[in-house]
C-alpha cells in the first residue's frame, strides 16, 4: 500500500508557522502531524506533495522518499491523507471500498485501489484529487483538522498523552539524581538513555505523563508538570514547565512556559513567560521576553491572519513566531501576536503591535527595513553555533519568502518613515 501525505490550498492559514515547512511538519504533542499519520499505517510506502516553492528545501528532510512525483502514486492501492489531519480518534483504514472523505469542505483523505488510482492519473496532484471526487464520489465525515495555528496549541496537551502511550516507553533509562523527585505516578515518566536529571528537579505526573528524550539535561530547580515533552539534547535551566508543553530538540529554555510548543533549535534561556504559543526554529528570545495569553476582560482573542483580524474563539492564545526571529531584552508581546520570520523585535517601549511581518526590525513601535543578505548572514552564524549550515535550497526558500512578503511589510515601513519625519519636524 502507498501512503501519500499532501498539503492542500489552506497551508497559508497556518502562516507564519508554514513559511518554511509543509503543514504536516508542524508539531502537536511529542511528534509532528506527519509522524502521527505514518505511525497509523506501518509498512506503507510514503510519498509527499507540497507547494512547489518548498520542494527543494523539503527534499533534504524527506528521508529519500518521493516528493511531488506523480509516478509514486501508481502501481498499488493508495491512501492519500491531508497533512492537516490530526490522527486523534480517526477511524481510517487502508482496507475498504474506494472513498473520498470530506470534512467541512476540505478533502481529508482519499482511499483508492490501484485500478481506481490509474483512472485518476493526471499531470498534477490537484487534477488527480479532482478526478478522484468525480470517479469515486465524496463522503461527509467529521475528523479533527488543523485549520489555524491555535488548533495546535488547543490539542497539544491531549496529543502529548496520546504520543506517550503510542511510544510505549516508561521508566528511568538515563541519569536521575536521588535528590530529584517524581510527584505522582512513576509509571508516567520516561527518561531516555543519555538524559540527565539533576538534583532538586520535580517531575509532576498527577495530570499526565512526562517524557525527557535522549541526551536532554534538566538543571536544578526545574519543575515539569505533565503532560509535557522535552526533546532530544534540550537543556532546561531552572525552568517552570507547566502542563501541555512540548519542547523539541536542541532548545535552551528557562523561565516559565505553559501550554506551548517549541519546534526545535530555539532558545529562551532567561526568565520571562511564554504561554499558549508556538515558536518555530532558530528563534532567540532575549531576557524577560514575555507574551500575554489572556485578555483582561476575558474575551476571546483576535489575531491577524492574511491581513484580516480573526476571532480564535478561545480566551487563551499567546503568540506565534516564525523562524529565525529574535527579540531583545524586555520584549512584551500582546495577546494573540503574530510575528513573521527573520524579524528583529526590540522591546522597551511598551507592548508591541499584534502583527509584525517578516524581515523587519521593530523598535519604539516603528517598523524598519532589514536587508536579506544581513539576515541570511545572521542565520548562518546562528546555525553554525549548532554545527549546522544554511543550505542553498534553504537560503533560496528564505529569499522567496522575503520577496513574497514584501507587500506585507512595506506599507508599515513607509508609514513609520512618515511618522519619524513628522516627529523630526521634516514633514
Amino acid at each position: 500500500m502507498k501512503l501519500c501525505i499532501f498539503e492542500d490550498e489552506k497551508f497559508d492559514n497556518l502562516y507564519p508557522l508554514t513559511y518554511l515547512r509543509p503543514v504536516f511538519e508542524l508539531k502537536c504533542g511529542a511528534t509532528s502531524l506527519e509522524e502521527k499519520i505514518i505511525r497509523a499505517f506501518p509498512g506503507a510506502d510514503v510519498c509527499y506533495f507540497v507547494r512547489e516553492w518548498i520542494v527543494e528545501s523539503y527534499k533534504a528532510r524527506a528521508n529519500g522518499r518521493p516528493v511531488n512525483d506523480m509516478a509514486a502514486l501508481m502501481g498499488d492501492d493508495l491512501l492519500m491523507v491531508n497533512g492537516r489531519l490530526l490522527m486523534k480518534d480517526v477511524d481510517l483504514s487502508v482496507e475498504g471500498e474506494d472513498e473520498v472523505g470530506v470534512c467541512g469542505g476540505d478533502m481529508a483523505y482519499v482511499r483508492m485501489t490501484a485500478a481506481t488510482a490509474e483512472k485518476c492519473k493526471a499531470a498534477d496532484l490537484g487534477k488527480c484529487l479532482a478526478m478522484a471526487k468525480e470517479v469515486v464520489g465524496t463522503k461527509e465525515i467529521e475528523v479533527p483538522m488543523i485549520n489555524f495555528p491555535w488548533d495546535l496549541i488547543d490539542n497539544n496537551p491531549e496529543m502529548i498523552t496520546v504520543d506517550f502511550e503510542a511510544a510505549g516507553k516508561k521508566g528511568i533509562e538515563g541519569s536521575f539524581s536521588d535528590k530529584a523527585t517524581v510527584y505522582g505516578d512513576e509509571g508516567l515518566v520516561y527518561v531516555a538513555p543519555g538524559a540527565e536529571i539533576h538534583p532538586f528537579v520535580t517531575l509532576d505526573t498527577r495530570e499526565g505523563p512526562v517524557t525527557i528524550a535522549e541526551d536532554a539535561e534538566v538543571h536544578p530547580y526545574t519543575r515539569i508538570e505533565g503532560p509535557s515533552y522535552i526533546g532530544r539534547k534540550t537543556t532546561l535551566f531552572g525552568a517552570k514547565i507547566r502542563e501541555g508543553t512540548s519542547i523539541g530538540e536542541v532548545c535552551r529554555v528557562g523561565g516559565e512556559i505553559e501550554e506551548s510548543i517549541f519546534h526545535s533549535y530555539s532558545n529562551k534561556y532567561h526568565d520571562g513567560f511564554i504561554g499558549h504559543a508556538y515558536l518555530c526554529q532558530w528563534i532567540n528570545l532575549g531576557a524577560l521576553t514575555s507574551n500575554s495569553d489572556l485578555k483582561n476582560d476575558y474575551k476571546t482573542v483576535e489575531l491577524y491572519l492574511k491581513g484580516q483580524l480573526i476571532d480564535s474563539g478561545s480566551t487563551k492564545v499567546g503568540s506565534f513566531i516564525g523562524d529565525h526571529t529574535k527579540t531583545s531584552i524586555g520584549t512584551l508581546l500582546n495577546t494573540g501576536t503574530m510575528v513573521g520570520c527573520m524579524s528583529n523585535v526590540v522591546g522597551g517601549s511598551g507592548i508591541l503591535p499584534k502583527y509584525i511581518p517578516s524581515f523587519v526590525m521593530v523598535m519604539n513601535n516603528k517598523f524598519y527595513k532589514v536587508g536579506f543578505k544581513q539576515q541570511a548572514a545572521t542565520a548562518r552564524t546562528a546555525m553554525g553555533r549548532r554545527k549546522l549550515e544554511l543550505g542553498e535550497a534553504d537560503e533560496a526558500l528564505l529569499k522567496h519568502i522575503f520577496d513574497m512578503t514584501k507587500d506585507d511589510r512595506m506599507p508599515l515601513i513607509k508609514q513609520s518613515r512618515k511618522e519619524l519625519a513628522q516627529e523630526a519636524g521634516l514633514a
